[in-house]
């Protein structure tokens, strides 16, 4: 099906990659960039957005959710965030309990985030596979698919720890959860190998779909999103890492601060957050907004999460807001909406930018999106307007999903 073109203009500019600009165009042709910046002429022929006033930039990303699997106001008939029947999930995927119709993705547009990782959550040590979608736009979740080779979910710290120790089972402890994930991943090694031979002999092997996943990990297909908090979980998950050669990304980082040299030195990027939540644990207990300025500082690369609906997605920007308020540089904060999650996770090649070749996720902001006042106007998805703001009515607009 072909997807829309026109032409942006007048608007100021933020590609992220590469200097703002004003005036100009941005011009967009079956759902995609092909041209950007303050020289492009307009084409002919081409439906015109003027924009004059407004604030153009990529559309975000959350590297980090549970939007449509675990679903808002629909109590525990709308939670399938954890398979807890057993520590290793690796087998079991988001893509599968995924409702589209969720709330968090409306939520989603008017705050400007077109593109969503959505992850199982902590309650195992192996919680299962990622996905990375678009918020809007598909009748069925496949439709609105980034990639399903994204990553996979995995816990170290008290989440495991109360859930099986709750049930007398192994892991009730640190080194229990460090354990199962060892010999899950010795396992997958040594399935990897079997494979192999049989595949040279020409003989049948018998599939396992857990072990194939994390095959996968150790073959650098699937990234290791790593939940943990503390600085010596945070540890614990760079010695694993090193120890199978998997790619691993840091997913919370609450005390990455304090070992944040180590983490530079080894290029482990880190999706911080959620920044707004009480220090309801004691994993939480140095949670500050200005963790992120210092995590930064020491050269990580960062990204931002709300873990929603911990907090609820629409705010992820304010997030950003407030930790430039705390320090971080603004460039910063932009790349980690953006282009920093979106790489980390696989997928920079598509969305985080106003380049060409790259999908128009776009939005149209009245002001500075890091200005606290500032509201999504307009949001495109593959160049299709999918929210509107409508002043005269004060609430925000999407089309029909159905």
């Amino acid at each position: 099906m072909e997807k829309p073109s026109f032409v942006i203009t007048g608007a100021h500019v933020v590609p992220v990659v590469g200097a703002e600009f004003d005036g100009g165009a941005v011009v967009v042709r079956d759902g995609r960039i092909v041209a950007a910046g303050p020289e492009v002429a307009v084409p002919d022929g081409l439906p015109v957005v003027d924009a004059r006033g407004a604030w153009l930039l990529p559309g975000f990303v959350e590297a980090h959710g549970h939007v449509g699997i675990a679903e808002e106001a629909n109590g525990p008939a709308g939670n399938d965030t954890n398979e807890l029947t057993g520590p290793d999930m690796s087998a079991v995927r988001a893509i599968d309990a995924i409702d589209i119709d969720d709330e968090g993705f409306r939520d989603a547009l008017s705050g400007g985030i077109t593109s969503i990782v959505v992850k199982p959550g902590s309650g195992n040590p192996i919680g299962g596979q990622s996905v990375a979608i678009k918020t809007w736009g598909g009748r069925t979740i496949d439709e609105q698919l980034i990639s399903d080779s994204v990553s996979v979910k995995s816990a170290l710290g008290e989440n495991p720890k109360r859930v099986y120790g709750g049930k007398d089972a192994t892991p009730s402890t640190r080194l229990g959860v460090a354990k199962v994930i060892r010999e899950a991943f010795v396992a997958a090694d040594h399935y990897r190998a079997a494979r192999a031979a049989a595949a040279v002999k020409g003989e049948p092997f018998e599939r396992n779909l857990g072990k194939e996943t994390l095959a996968r990990v150790l073959d650098g297909e699937l990234a290791w999103d790593q939940h943990t908090h503390r600085h010596d979980d945070i540890a614990t998950a760079v010695r694993l890492a090193e120890e199978f050669g998997y790619r691993l990304v840091v997913n919370h980082g609450t005390e990455a601060h304090k070992i944040a040299g180590i983490l530079a030195e080894k290029d482990i990027p880190v999706i911080y957050g959620p920044l707004f939540t009480a220090r309801s644990k004691v994993e939480l207990r140095d949670r500050a907004i200005s963790n992120l300025a210092a995590i930064a500082a020491a050269g990580v690369r960062v990204a931002i999460t709300t873990d929603a609906p911990v907090v609820p997605i629409n705010m992820l920007v304010l997030q950003a807001t407030m930790a430039v308020k705390e320090g971080l540089p603004r460039q910063t904060a932009l790349e980690a909406l953006t282009t920093n999650p979106a790489t980390f996770l696989g997928f920079g090649d598509r969305v985080g930018q106003i380049t060409p070749g790259y999908d128009a996720d776009l939005v149209l902001w009245s002001a500075d999106p890091l200005d606290a006042t500032a509201r999504a106007l307009h949001v495109f998805i593959d160049g299709a307007e999918v929210y509107t703001w409508d002043e005269d009515a004060l609430r925000g607009v999407t089309v029909p999903r159905f």
